[in-house]
């Protein structure tokens, strides 16, 4: 069998198409690069947006128009909604089955191969490997379509991961540890993300650990200390959701958890006064009730606070949701309007960090290489790449040094492995 998997959205979903990549090479099936080439087409979706949707359903249909004769799987969040949006992603050309979340029994079933074996692979493709640590969501953000796909928190066993995490420190310079809502693993166990990432960085030598998205209030002692103290074992890097400044729409949001104060407390006292540290952050404009007042709230204290990076997303009403039954609608306009004041923001502050790590030391993986060298910095800078330095997915110590005004990395020392 010949398979082609296309993946949309987030680390979580990448993590699950490398299972599923494993899973049907563990069979003698083989990944293809072109729909053209293939008998099963495998698409992981998102939910995030109703673009995301729109962009899976145009693609589904540009791969039955360029092979008639494929036969589609669709997988992942936008498979596990009910409704129009099922209904419709159904009636699509070539799909045969629709699997919600990442289930790789049924995912076998439907690509028609047998299960067997592990399907966990210590290569992954991409030069980061991923590591996805839980699934699922227990808090009900009124905008998330994502926990009504996904379903409840389940954590997954930590000597299952460490060994997972040892397979692939062979080969990856660094794993980036994934989920649907990363802070909550080990509530159930009465334990916490600190305790699973500080044996990880006990039993796992050589490899650097990064986390995704996580909130910042669920940050305590044991992984703050990890995050600014560990030695290049853990990356100084944070994205901390933060959806909006304004109180009063962050409880229309259903985010009970911080308050706007909160949520600055809590940054200020991980990044503390840390050297190198990078801190990203989520922010939804537009929301049902937003007013300008709301919007400055979000603008100034996003201005106050050490932002390296921002996703900015207008508003999108997601089926089912609670957001999407709110009065108070925003037009599109002046949602889109706020998400590029946003934005020019962000870039400005984008850019003064890069240009504070100008003739610093830097932890560098590499992310390319051949004519075109890339590696990504413990503090998520993108950076080029001179002087003698290892293969793909490798570290290496580095000086940053601005070339005609673009960031670069001269190679020192090999590091990990």
């Amino acid at each position: 069998m010949k398979l082609y998997l296309r993946t949309f959205g987030c680390r979580a979903n990448q993590y699950d198409s490398e299972t599923v990549r494993a899973m049907v090479e563990a069979q003698g099936g083989v990944i293809v690069s072109a729909t053209e080439d293939a008998d099963v087409e495998v698409f992981n979706s998102c939910a995030v947006t109703a673009d995301a949707v729109a962009d899976l359903r145009q693609q589904v249909r540009g791969a039955a128009r360029r092979n008639g004769a494929l036969r589609s799987v669709v997988m992942g969040c936008a498979a596990g909604l009910e409704g129009s949006t099922r209904t419709a992603i159904a009636a699509l050309p070539t799909v045969d089955a629709i699997v919600p979340g990442g289930d790789l029994d049924v995912i076998a079933r439907a690509i028609g191969i047998a299960r067997g074996g592990g399907a966990r692979t210590a290569r992954q493709s991409g030069a980061r490997a991923l590591l996805r640590i839980q699934d699922g969501c227990d808090e009900h953000c009124t905008f998330c379509a994502t926990t009504i796909a996904r379903g409840a928190h389940r954590g997954r066993d930590a000597d299952a991961l460490v060994d997972e995490a040892s397979a692939l420190a062979e080969h990856h310079g660094e794993i980036v540890l994934t989920g649907v809502h990363v802070g909550g693993w080990g509530r159930e166990l009465g334990t916490s993300l600190g305790v699973l990432v500080e044996r990880l960085v006990r039993e796992v030598p050589h490899v650097r650990f990064r986390l995704t998205s996580i909130e910042a209030t669920e940050v305590d002692d044991r992984l703050r200390e990890l995050l600014t103290g560990a030695a290049g074992r853990v990356a100084p890097h944070l994205h901390a959701p933060l959806q909006s400044g304004s109180d009063r729409l962050l409880k229309r949001m259903g985010r009970h958890w911080y308050t706007a104060s909160r949520y600055a407390a809590a940054v200020e006292r991980i990044v503390g006064s840390a050297s190198v540290f990078a801190l990203g952050g989520d922010v939804i404009t537009g929301f049902p009730g937003e007013q300008e007042e709301d919007h400055a709230q979000t603008v100034a204290l996003v201005r106050s606070l050490p932002f390296t990076s921002l996703h900015v997303f207008p508003y999108s009403a997601r089926p089912d949701t609670a957001a999407n039954r709110l009065p108070q609608l925003v037009s599109g306009r002046i949602a889109r309007a706020r998400a590029a004041e946003l934005r020019d923001l962000a870039a400005v502050k984008a850019d003064a960090h890069a240009r504070s790590r100008v003739g610093g030391s830097a932890d560098v993986v590499v992310i390319r290489d051949g004519d075109v060298r890339r590696g990504l910095t413990e503090d998520y800078l993108d950076v080029g790449l001179e002087g003698a330095t290892p293969a793909r997915a490798q570290r290496f110590a580095a000086t940053l040094v601005r070339r005609d005004g673009v960031l670069v990395g001269e190679a020192r020392d090999t590091l990990g492995r």
